[in-house]
C-alpha cells in the first residue's frame, strides 16, 4: 500500500476482466483442445491474444469504425486459424469458438474475494470487452458485479482517459473517489493519470505457468495484493 496515494476514500471498485478476474489462457487452451486435441491449446491461446492490441489500434487510428472486442477476437481467430492447420473449421465451430471468451473461469480468489468486496464498496467492470460477453461471462461464472461498464459503453478503449473517466462520471463522483482493480501495470498507470487509485493484483500464470509475469509492486499504486481475498483483507471487507 502506498498511503500517501490515498488522501480520498474509494466508493467505487472498478475491474479489469481479461487476465485479472478470469484466466483467459488455460480456459482458451481447454476450449480450442474440446474442439481439435491434437493442436498445441498453448501457442493457440497465446497467438490470439496476440492479436488483441493490433486489432483495438486499427480501431483507435481510424482505419476500423467502432468495433466490439466479440467482433475483433473473430477477426483474429479467422486469421490465425490457418497458422495452426484449422482452416478447415466450419462456420459453426468458429462462432463457438469466438464465444469461448464469454466462457472464461475465474481465478480461483474472485467470487469469493468479490462478494467480500461488495460488502463494503459499489463493484463493476471496466473492461474492454464488449457489454453481452462480460454479462454472459458473469452469470456462468457466478461474478457478483453491481454494474458492467465496457468500453462499448464509452466507445473508446483502455488505456483513453474516456474509460477511466466515464466510470467517476456514471456514478457522480471525483475521479479520486473510483478505483481501478488490474493486474497490468499500464492499465493502472493511465488509470491514475486520470486520477483514480488504484489496486495492483499479482497473476502470474495469467500467460501460462510457462510464462511467468514479473508481479513485482510498484510504489505509485495505493495497494498491491496477491489476489482479490488478500485486496479484501487490505480493505477491511
Amino acid at each position: 500500500m502506498n498511503k500517501s496515494a490515498q488522501p480520498v476514500h474509494a466508493k467505487i471498485l472498478a475491474f479489469d476482466v481479461f487476465g485479472t478476474v478470469v484466466d483467459w489462457h488455460s480456459s482458451i487452451v481447454r476450449e480450442v483442445q474440446a474442439l481439435r486435441p491434437a493442436v498445441d491449446g498453448k501457442a493457440f491461446a497465446l497467438a490470439w491474444r496476440a492479436g488483441y492490441r493490433p486489432a483495438m489500434a486499427r480501431v483507435m487510428s481510424g482505419e476500423l469504425g467502432w468495433t466490439r472486442i466479440d467482433d475483433l477476437h473473430r477477426l483474429i481467430l479467422d486469421s490465425i486459424l490457418p497458422q495452426f492447420g484449422l482452416d478447415d473449421f466450419s462456420e459453426a465451430d468458429r462462432q463457438h469458438l469466438n464465444t469461448a471468451w464469454h466462457r472464461l473461469d475465474p481465478w480461483p480468489d474472485v467470487v469469493a474475494g468479490l462478494t467480500r468486496l461488495k460488502s463494503r464498496y459499489t463493484i463493476c467492470t471496466l473492461s474492454n470487452g464488449n457489454i453481452g460477453l462480460l454479462t454472459n461471462m458473469a452469470k456462468r461464472a457466478g461474478l457478483p458485479w453491481d454494474c458492467v461498464l465496457s468500453a462499448e459503453v464509452f466507445h473508446a478503449y483502455k488505456p483513453d482517459p474516456a474509460t477511466y473517466l466515464g466510470v467517476a462520471k456514471v456514478f457522480d463522483l471525483a475521479p479520486a473517489q473510483v478505483m481501478l482493480v488490474a493486474a497490468h501495470q499500464d492499465d493502472l498507470a493511465a488509470a491514475r493519470e486520470c486520477g483514480l487509485q488504484t489496486a495492483y493484483i499479482e497473476r502470474p500464470a495469467e500467460f501460462g505457468a510457462a510464462r511467468p509475469k514479473d508481479v513485482s509492486p510498484d510504489p505509485a499504486n495505493t495497494w498491491h495484493a496477491k489476489d482479490f481475498l488478500a485486496l479484501a483483507d487490505q480493505l477491511d471487507c
